[in-house]
């Protein structure tokens, strides 16, 4: 269980990503505001890439990759949160249905875990 919640910590570090790199954006190409979020961007993919090996050393890849679904629902948070974004019918509707998925996903899955990926910690 912890290395779901550890997987799922890394994601949300991993969906971070996405907000340096629209932040990045709004910058003129190598300003220092631009380097700034760009290389916080390269650094927080670092981070996720190390992170990322040490959950497929305790989870099946088919699992960690499933639970990659719930960036989306990262991202509505994010844009909610940072950028002011409205959270439509749609939105809602989309990030349940991921949710849903990832859910049953994990829950049919988590009978084929060893013992002690269950019991594992990512870091």
């Amino acid at each position: 269980m912890r290395t779901l919640f550890g997987l799922h910590l890394l994601l949300a570090l991993y969906s971070l990503s996405g907000i340096l790199s629209k932040l990045a954006s709004q910058y003129s190409f190598m300003s220092e505001g631009f380097i700034a979020c760009y290389g916080g961007m390269i650094l927080v993919l670092g981070a996720y890439a190390l992170g990322w090996q040490q959950v497929i050393k305790r989870l099946p890849l088919t699992t960690a990759y499933a639970n990659r679904a719930v960036t989306v629902i990262w991202g509505v948070i994010w844009g909610v949160l940072l950028f002011h974004e409205d959270v439509t019918a749609a939105k809602v509707i989309g990030a349940a249905i991921v949710l849903v998925g990832v859910i049953l996903y994990a829950t049919a899955d988590s009978s084929q875990l060893p013992k002690s990926a269950d019991d594992g910690d990512v870091g």
